[in-house]
């Protein structure tokens, strides 16, 4: 579909940040030390030390991506592929996208056949319906059900404040 032989054109592009952020209260916080301290307590009498490193180590990964604002970045639509950052992903290695909406942020989830199978982009909702004619140009469009891990974590994710 891509056409080897053709010149790479830049169909759409646009800036956006690089990941959906939310700012959180300093009670969601507390409340996830909390609960982080009494995993931890538990993850230590079970097995011991090292669990304890990992956990306390995701919670403040989830700390700095939750407190530092991402960067904005350009994602551009060429007629050979998707580029992002230089990166780029060639129609014939996506399979489908959908639409999806995160923290207040419009984001468009297009399935690869290459780690890490999926990539995420935000963009303008303004531009939503030329990114969805251009992308059906090139793969279809399906909606896709969440999956039992994003079942789970929007269950928990009720538990603690904003």
């Amino acid at each position: 579909m891509d056409g080897g032989d053709k010149k790479e054109v830049v169909v759409l592009s646009w800036i956006a940040p690089s990941r959906p952020f939310k700012r959180r209260s300093r009670d969601f916080y507390v409340t996830i030390v909390s609960v982080a301290v009494l995993l931890g307590i538990i993850l230590f009498f079970i097995e011991g030390i090292i669990p304890v490193f990992i956990l306390f180590s995701l919670v403040f990964l989830f700390y700095v991506m939750s407190t530092v604002e991402p960067e904005n970045i350009e994602y551009k639509i060429t007629n050979k592929g998707i580029d992002v950052l230089g990166k780029k992903v060639h129609w014939d290695e996506a399979k489908r996208f959908w639409f999806i909406n995160r923290f207040g942020s419009e984001i468009l989830v297009v399935e690869i056949n290459k780690f890490p199978g999926r990539l995420e982009i935000l963009f303008p909702s303004s531009e939503r319906q030329k990114i969805a004619e251009e992308f059906k140009k090139h793969i279809h469009e399906e909606t896709v059900s969440p999956s039992l891990v994003d079942k789970s974590i929007d269950r928990i994710s009720r538990f603690f404040p904003e």
